[in-house]
């Protein structure tokens, strides 16, 4: 595996990541309110202005999700890795760039972290509360610099979670996702071994943090492909995936969902933002953590051009491809 692979794919999972983040993210709150409104998701669109969250985002505009996850990706390649201290630091310093006190769409368990951590609080113990899905959807730089290290991603995602979402079943959604990623940078990565270490990194994940209650992500995924492969309409098979597994802020809820879109679509990148999208609900984290997977899985080389040139363009103010040249030569060194 080499410097050119490596960026290849770090860069696609970074676009992949923003691709489901700003693709999602006018859906609305349930399926059918997002289908009576906009039908199929095809393109992307701005968010209206009754949007509880993302009411002002343009088309292509990224929200927090991937926001934070550059945030830690250039703190990460500041350090030369990960730690507690460095993903605080990320943290507080995305948090004020987007005037987190004032903005709509800062998720629960963060907010409460960031309060503590800027009253001087131990990072170590600021996210000792945190169960919401934020440790999830910010953690796909950490299965970027693992490629095919499944328990390495696993334990770089407690360190990532430990400042915001130290709980078990936060932690488990992390190491899900972290784990997906980085498989999915593997060169014999397939669907199946790519949903797999996803199942194993809930499961190896679950083991961390303080304890909280929290139906296991592990079975969900499970549950969630199971539905995703069903023999019924696409429509259908989501509406079943928001019904049955949930599509909110808990990470038992976004993780699955997020696995389930990747099912529906076979592995194809766009297919499986537009199916994320279309869930609805926390559809901009579902979708950003899903096509995070699939990005890396993929590679740049594989994203339409349409979609590098809109979110490039929209987001301006974040440099996709330094970031993954920074990232590669640390997985670089780390292989």
């Amino acid at each position: 595996m080499d410097y050119e692979y490596l960026y290849d794919h770090i860069l696609g999972g970074l676009y992949g990541q923003a691709l489901g983040d700003s693709f999602a993210m006018p859906a609305m709150l349930r399926p059918e309110v997002t289908w009576k409104r906009y039908g199929w998701f095809k393109e992307f669109m701005d968010a209206p202005d009754d949007h509880p969250a993302h009411h002002g985002l343009k088309a292509g505009q990224i929200t927090d999700d991937t926001e934070q996850a550059m945030s830690l990706a250039m703190v990460m390649i500041e350090e030369g890795g990960i730690s507690v201290e460095g993903a605080a630091r990320a943290m507080v310093k995305w948090y004020d760039m987007v005037d987190g006190d004032h903005n709509d769409y800062v998720g629960p368990s963060t907010r409460k972290a960031v309060t503590k951590l800027k009253k001087g609080d131990d990072p170590h113990r600021t996210g000792t509360q945190g169960d919401t899905d934020g440790g999830a959807m910010r953690v796909s730089p950490i299965g970027l610099i693992n490629p095919g290290n499944l328990e390495q991603a696993v334990k770089d995602a407690v360190t990532s979670c430990t400042p915001s979402h130290y709980t078990d079943v936060a932690i488990s959604g992390a190491a899900a996702v972290a784990g997906a990623v980085a498989m999915a940078m593997s060169e014999d990565a397939t669907l199946d071994s790519i949903l797999e270490a996803g199942i194993k990194g809930a499961e190896m994940g679950v083991t961390y943090g303080s304890p909280w209650m929290g139906a296991s992500i592990s079975r969900r995924i499970k549950m969630a492909i199971d539905l995703a492969n069903q023999n019924k309409d696409h429509y259908e098979r989501l509406v079943d995936i928001y019904d049955l597994i949930g599509c909110g802020l808990a990470t038992s809820e976004a993780v699955p969902a997020a696995f389930g879109a990747i099912a529906i679509s076979k592995g194809d990148l766009m297919d499986t933002a537009k199916y994320a999208a279309n869930l609805s609900g926390d559809a901009d984290t579902v979708a950003a953590m899903a096509c995070a997977v699939m990005g890396a899985w993929k590679g740049y080389k594989a994203f339409p051009s349409f979609v590098i040139e809109k979110i490039t363009q929209v987001n301006s103010n974040w440099n996709f491809k330094e970031t993954a040249e920074g990232l590669a030569k640390l997985a670089l060194k780390r292989l």
